[in-house]
């Protein structure tokens, strides 16, 4: 009966890597498919800063600044799963509040607008997928 369970248990486990895994990429495809549209429709995707001079923000740039955080989310998450018997709303609370106070800051680029609708509309589309798709198979209700 306890090989059961543990096989059991481990296949749950698998499942819910490889859910989290497609999160992360999908959270990665998601801003990407936004940089595309944004590029085909003429957007420079370029910001100036004091410390960095110009910036152009690639499809490289895009994929190696979303994929850490991704799987930061996934990290906290995880997280929240062994600290409280309540991951799945406190995994909403906190991840929503991440993504709102992400976007206001882009206001203060020194870019165009059309990058800055470009950024804001690549960090609701990577934040609305960790969102939605972490919560989604999350512990606890």
């Amino acid at each position: 009966m306890s090989s059961t369970i543990d096989i059991t248990a481990e296949k749950s486990r698998a499942t819910r890597i490889r859910y989290r895994v497609l999160t992360a990429v999908v959270a990665v495809v998601a801003p990407l498919a936004v940089w595309i549209v944004a590029s085909l429709a003429g957007a420079s995707l370029a910001i100036t800063s004091p410390l960095v001079g110009t910036l152009q923000i690639s499809a490289l740039l895009v994929i190696v600044s979303t994929l850490p955080l991704a799987l930061a989310a996934w990290g906290v998450l995880a997280l929240l799963e062994r600290l409280t018997s309540n991951a799945r709303r406190a995994w909403t609370i906190i991840s929503v509040a991440v993504l709102v106070f992400s976007l206001p800051p882009l206001v203060f680029l020194d870019a165009t607008l059309g990058t800055k609708v470009a950024l804001g509309c690549m960090h609701l589309a990577a934040g609305i997928v960790l969102i939605f798709m972490l919560r989604r198979r999350a512990a606890g209700a």
